[in-house]
């Protein structure tokens, strides 16, 4: 393997992460929005990121000139091949404080969708998948948990991500 190859794939992570850092703090306000993909079997769709610990509802961040909804479908495809064939409900508008105080997400119930196939892990993603709701990932965020109980009209909503 040649050395600049090698050089990048040992620090590639970590630049990854600081540039992440760094996007987190300088930026004002940041919007995001987030899937809860449901199959209609009981399972729910969950991304795990190079970056971050843990496991995820499929999202990210709304870019300048972009709504919610074009945001949720370009991170839907993006980190999941997941393609809309419907309208996604609004589940609500959530303060993520424990990135930044100026962090909001918009969290989305997709019950219409098609995915035309399994996604490769990438540089971003490292793994992802269709899990059953009873029987989450161990490492499934708090965040994330909460937003799927809430969904399922197991826990109250709450205004804020945790």
């Amino acid at each position: 393997m040649p050395a600049l190859q090698t050089l990048r794939l040992k620090f590639e992570p970590v630049l990854r992460r600081v540039f992440h850092l760094y996007w987190r703090f300088a930026r004002g306000m940041t919007l995001g929005a987030r899937g809860v993909v449901l199959d209609g079997q009981g399972r729910v769709f969950l991304i795990k990121h190079s970056y971050v610990s843990g496991w995820h509802l499929p999202g990210g961040g709304v870019e300048v000139g972009e709504t919610f909804l074009d945001a949720l479908r370009r991170e839907l495809m993006e980190e999941g091949r997941i393609e809309l064939t419907g309208d996604p409900e609004l589940h609500g508008i959530f303060l993520n404080s424990h990135v930044s105080p100026r962090d909001h997400v918009a969290v989305y119930v997709v019950r219409k969708y098609q995915q035309d196939r399994a996604p490769d892990p990438n540089f971003e993603i490292v793994a992802s998948g269709f899990f059953e709701v009873a029987a989450l990932p161990d490492e499934t965020t708090l965040g994330t948990r909460l937003r799927i109980a809430e969904v399922l009209g197991r826990e109250p909503k709450r205004p804020t991500w945790r």
